[in-house]
Parts: C-alpha cells; structure tokens; sequence
C-alpha cells in the first residue's frame, strides 16, 4: 500500500514502511510455529533504544510459554481474550516497574543521585512510570513486527489479579498483555477500519 508523499519522504524503503505500518495489523490468530529466544531478544534489543524521559527505561516484559504458565495467564484474561490467548505460540506482559528509580544511577550516569528524588515523591515517580512505559509499549509493538512477528495486544484482563500470581514479589504492575507470533493464513477477522485524516488529528499554532 503505497502513499506518494511517503515514498518521497521517509528514510524507510517502501517495503519497511509496509511491514512497520502501512500493512501491519492486529492479529487475534495465529500459526503454532514457535517464537526464537533470538527473536525475543531482538525485541527487546530495538525496544530499548526508544527514548524515554531521563532515560528511564521502566517497562518491564514478562515471557509467557511454558504451558503451566499460560493456564495461570489464561485465567486472568477477559473471556472475549481467554482461547487466543491459550492458542498464541508465546504471550508478552508488559508492565512498569514500580521502583524503576532504583536503577537511575546506571541509565542516567550524569545526575546518579537524582534517583533518591524520585524515590521520595511517589506521585511523581509514579506519573514518570506510567508515562515512559506506555511509550515504551509503542516500541515495543513496532519491534515485533520489525523482526517478521505480529502481535495483538488485549487491555482486557484482571490486572492484580494477574500480578499477585505471575508477578509475585515483584515491584510490577502490567497494563497490557499481548499475544506475539507468526499470523495464521487467511483474511483478517476484520477490514482495517478508519484512521482519521490529517485536519481531524492535528492542530497547527
């Protein structure tokens, strides 16, 4: 699908543009053909590299394969998420770490201390979280297709109760969950729906 102003603008190649965002969708179903430890190394690898604020790096990604593991997963899922969910060759949580400024002093060698800040104001360690980590989703996606995968991230599920079973222990609250892989041949479930135009979306002061 190709887009003439794009083509004459972008450092991506028509074909990158495709597989990044033009021809990339959401996918619910998928083959059983498995996800590689360098893939999901890879992901992580370019996810990384996204700017965050301060460089803080919050996001944390919990794998789910083993079969134990995605049955405790399942049963946290809304039911309209629960059979892709079981049926997904491998299952990312995304989620934030809580105490994310206890590593300030290795992603942000300039200002180490500035750390012991943010500890001592929760609500605005929190925001700070919160905030990089979403955006830290966005790369996130854009790196699974970047490595030939689809994904087809759900907000539908019980959070804590998730998090008192697969994260026990751990300072992480998920916020998405998402089910990665090779798509299963065959029309997506539905056409790519509307996106809106430039004068609906964008404002110019």
């Amino acid at each position: 699908m190709s887009d003439g102003t794009l083509e004459s603008t972008s450092a991506l190649d028509s074909a990158a543009l495709d597989l990044l965002f033009r021809d990339a969708r959401t996918v619910s179903d998928f083959t059983d053909q498995p996800v590689t430890d360098e893939q999901l190394r890879d992901i992580y690898e370019l996810t990384k590299m996204g700017p965050t604020a301060m460089n803080i790096q919050p996001l944390r990604i919990t794998w789910v394969r083993s079969p134990e593991s995605r049955r405790r997963l399942v049963t946290h899922m809304a039911d309209g998420n629960k059979a892709k969910t079981e049926a997904a060759p491998l299952t990312a949580v995304l989620s934030v770490d809580i105490s994310w400024h206890r590593h300030f002093a290795t992603v942000f060698p300039p200002a180490p201390a500035q750390g012991a800040v943010f500890a001592a104001n929760p609500e605005l360690s929190t925001v700070m979280g919160n905030n990089n980590a979403h955006l830290q989703a966005g790369y996130f996606l854009l790196a699974v297709r970047s490595v030939g995968l689809s994904a087809g991230p759900m907000g539908g599920f019980d959070a804590a109760g998730l998090d008192a079973d697969l994260h026990a222990g751990l300072d992480r609250k998920s916020f998405l969950v998402v089910n990665i892989g090779v798509p299963a041949a065959g029309e997506p479930r539905y056409p790519r729906l509307p996106r809106l135009d430039y004068e609906a979306a964008v404002t110019e002061l």
